[in-house]
């Protein structure tokens, strides 16, 4: 069994355990593997054990993995902050975005995802940290941003997404955890049938499971330690 293959069942063993701990359904929360800055060649050892979703940061080194694997049948999310300018490749090639803080990202995503692609999945980045230099909607605002994006042709809004900022604090991780959950049940209250919390990374995704994440976003406890970037 190769590294990532059994760096991949552990960490699959371990949302499965957390789930089970929290009371939910072994297969609550799914795995989004976090291949940013790992070769295509790492993303084919992780699907051949099994991993069909893979999470991507940069929209060139993205597109670069989706088309050099078009072999292979995976599901692509972009998870990363996302300019203008790179909105078309993203629109063209991948299933889901995971970031949308503004109107005007989720407007081009809808006018540029190609008329005969799926509808492009969308989730709302939520800063529920209050953190300056991290992007997000504010907690007050995700419901008129929610409203908006939900009207657009061409993408399906699923949900709510979140980086809070890193705590030792498990209790203090779990209160913004638990505002995500609050926020996405208030959708719900309003009848927008969103499903998804994207919540938790490898540090802290059996917190995030606790507080009812439905995709955790693992790259490090599966892949190690990032490459330097450049290397490909």
């Amino acid at each position: 069994m190769t590294t990532i293959s059994a760096n991949l069942q552990a960490v699959k063993s371990r949302i499965r355990a957390a789930a089970q701990s929290a009371g939910r359904d072994a297969g609550a929360a799914r795995l989004l593997a976090v291949s940013k800055s790992w070769p295509a060649a790492s993303v084919r050892s992780a699907f051949a054990a099994g991993q069909r979703a893979f999470g991507e940061n940069y929209v060139q080194e993205g597109v670069a993995k989706i088309l050099a694997l078009d072999d292979l049948d995976l599901e692509w999310h972009f998870i990363g902050p996302l300019q203008s300018n790179k909105t078309r490749e993203v629109a063209e090639h991948f299933d889901w975005v995971h970031g949308i803080d503004r109107m005007k990202i989720a407007e081009r995503l809808s006018a540029q995802r190609p008329a005969g692609a799926p509808p492009l999945q969308v989730c709302l980045q939520v800063n529920v940290s209050g953190e300056a230099s991290k992007g997000g909607v504010k907690p007050d605002e995700v419901a008129e941003l929610a409203r908006a994006v939900a009207k657009l042709p061409r993408l399906r809004l699923r949900g709510l997404m979140a980086i809070p900022e890193p705590s030792d604090d498990v209790n203090l991780l779990r209160g913004r955890f638990a505002l995500l959950r609050e926020l996405l049940a208030r959708l719900n209250a309003e009848g927008m049938q969103v499903d998804v919390l994207s919540m938790g990374m490898s540090d802290d995704f059996e917190v995030a499971i606790a507080e009812g994440a439905t995709i955790v976003r693992v790259g490090t406890a599966i892949f190690g330690l990032r490459e330097k970037k450049g290397i490909r």
